[in-house]
């Protein structure tokens, strides 16, 4: 039997239970838990399901393109500056964890692109590409990601209560629109794919829906259950990269990283914090879009407590692309003047 049929039954059962007590994002952050218990615990050899966190991507990229608007991307176009300020801050802080992997002993490209707040497949390839260890990159940002799914979107939902500005009401469904978005995006994410940008299946439906909407100006609602059919796919896709020997391997590494996380999440809420003082933004949403996470997950954070998916997600992409762009001349000027 393959390693991963039984995958699916184990992230669907912990994503049940996660929502029997109530917990923010049940689906992804209960079928994450459990693969990763079962992986570390019992010593089950789940294996990720062959296409399914694309499958999870391409769902809830489409859905959070379908909180776009003509109206509300006005509204974000209008705080461009500030939307820019607040990436650029939480690229930044990537610092924290520089110095603290630095000062244990870690070479400068290790700590380095393990400790920026960008994909995780993207800074392994630049790692590798500038002396890295490749493994290690991997699973800092793999652990990053795993705290930030596991924290954020508790953090929100029960402490921090501040009313939103910019909430999305969905439309009503429409099969038909609905089909070809689907359709469109999944060809869209092909192509991004084949020109090698990153995290094709998330961005690549997303942009085309988004666009879609926007230029139609309709608004059609997903079938219910489709986020949770997302949530599902992409949590139990991530548990399958933890394993005991992930945590066994080098505990003063995992401890160093996780503190760098929560004190990257710290700095991030005080500069949106800051931030909020100089726009009439809704300081929740600034919080969140610059919390070092993922888009998929920070995004679906928001959907779930009504905030603006736009503005988030918006922050994000800024976030991932300044990333993306400067991460390798940065370091490569560091290392000009070492």
């Amino acid at each position: 039997m393959p390693n991963w049929l039984l995958t699916p039954v184990v992230g669907a059962a912990g994503g049940y239970l996660a929502s029997l007590i109530g917990w923010p994002l049940p689906w992804m952050v209960g079928s994450l838990l459990a693969v990763i218990l079962l992986r570390c615990l019992a010593g089950l050899d789940l294996r990720e399901v062959p296409g399914g966190r694309k499958t999870g991507q391409w769902l809830v990229g489409t859905g959070i393109g379908l909180h776009f608007s003509p109206a509300v991307v006005e509204q974000v176009a209008a705080h461009a500056g500030l939307l820019m300020a607040g990436a650029l801050l939480t690229s930044l802080t990537c610092l924290i964890g520089i110095a603290l992997l630095r000062s244990s002993g870690h070479d400068r490209a290790t700590a380095f692109f393990a400790s920026m707040p960008g994909g995780a497949s993207e800074m392994v390839n630049l790692g590798l590409r500038n002396g890295a260890n490749p493994g290690q990159v991997a699973a800092a940002q793999s652990l990053r990601l795993l705290l930030v799914v596991l924290c954020v979107p508790a953090l929100f939902q029960w402490w921090l209560d501040v009313p939103p500005t910019l909430a999305h009401s969905a439309g009503a469904s429409d099969l038909p629109l609905l089909a070809a978005l689907l359709i469109g995006g999944a060809l869209f994410a092909l192509l991004w794919q084949r020109l090698r940008q990153p995290n094709p299946w998330l961005l690549g439906p997303l942009l085309f829906s988004a666009a879609a909407v926007v230029l139609l100006e309709r608004s059609p609602s997903l079938p219910a259950g489709t986020s949770e059919l997302g949530q599902w796919l992409i949590g139990s896709a991530l548990g399958c990269h933890f394993s005991r020997d992930f945590f066994r391997g080098a505990p003063r590494f995992v401890a160093l990283v996780v503190l760098a996380t929560a004190l990257a999440m710290l700095a991030a809420a005080l500069a949106a914090e800051g931030l909020s003082w100089l726009g009439a933004l809704d300081p929740r949403s600034l919080m969140l879009g610059m919390m070092p996470g993922g888009i998929a997950e920070l995004s679906l954070t928001a959907e779930a407590l009504a905030l603006s998916v736009p503005l988030i997600t918006g922050l994000q992409v800024l976030r991932l692309m300044c990333v993306l762009f400067l991460a390798e001349p940065t370091f490569r000027l560091w290392q000009r003047r070492r």
